[in-house]
């Protein structure tokens, strides 16, 4: 039995490994954050970040969790460790300020073998993620970007490049990513897209997050 578990186990860290590339979404706490995130899902997303500021709603995340099963795709939750174990999500994505950033060995046990994504926006951070063995990089501000008060200034696509480069794990460049400036982010050669405000801002969410990917996997 032991032997079983540990499969499933290493089963499950494989899948998600294999699927940090493409876009990745990055979905606001709101009324209709549930339909907005089947919408991305039809649209051929297969990573979803859940984004509550002001604290998680637990039947939306666990809503969440039964549209990402359904769809093969991963479920990550933005700051909050202890509700990703709870809603068995795959990963948590961390920023400097968060409980665990700064101390992932600390929270490595409760989490097992799910995903920590680390925000870094200077080569310091990037060094330090890669000390703390972390999943994956969200490297940015890339561009100005009204999503996030605290982003900081943009650090452009060389900037990009400079620290996808100093960090040997996959990197999601993040911060003002829009249909027209995705192609340069591909061509920087990181494995993957943040976007928040190309879909939230979007009249018609599935087919934003439909361009979003083919656009990707056509190379930009």
């Amino acid at each position: 039995m032991a032997t079983h578990a540990s499969s499933l186990e290493g089963d499950a860290e494989k899948f998600r490994a294999l699927r940090l590339h493409g876009i990745y979404v990055i979905l606001n706490e709101d009324d209709a954050i549930v339909e907005r995130a089947g919408a991305v899902l039809d649209g051929g997303v297969r990573i979803v970040q859940y984004r509550a500021k002001k604290g998680v709603d637990a039947q939306h995340l666990r809503s969440l969790r039964t549209l990402t099963f359904e769809r093969d795709a991963l479920l990550v939750v933005n700051d909050d460790w202890r509700a990703a174990v709870e809603y068995d999500c795959d990963g948590v994505h961390l920023g400097p300020e968060d409980d665990g950033f700064s101390e992932l060995s600390r929270i490595r046990a409760a989490l097992g073998r799910r995903l920590v994504g680390l925000s870094c926006g200077t080569l310091d951070e990037v060094l330090r993620a890669d000390d703390a063995s972390a999943d994956y990089l969200g490297i940015g501000s890339v561009y100005a970007t009204p999503s996030k008060f605290d982003a900081g200034e943009p650090i452009g696509i060389s900037g990009l490049r400079r620290l996808a480069r100093a960090s040997a794990l996959p990197v999601a460049a993040v911060g003002g990513i829009t249909r027209a400036t995705l192609p340069q982010v591909r061509a920087s050669g990181v494995e993957m897209a943040a976007v928040i405000s190309a879909i939230a801002a979007a009249e018609d969410p599935e087919r934003a997050a439909r361009d979003l990917v083919s656009l990707w996997n056509s190379g930009g």
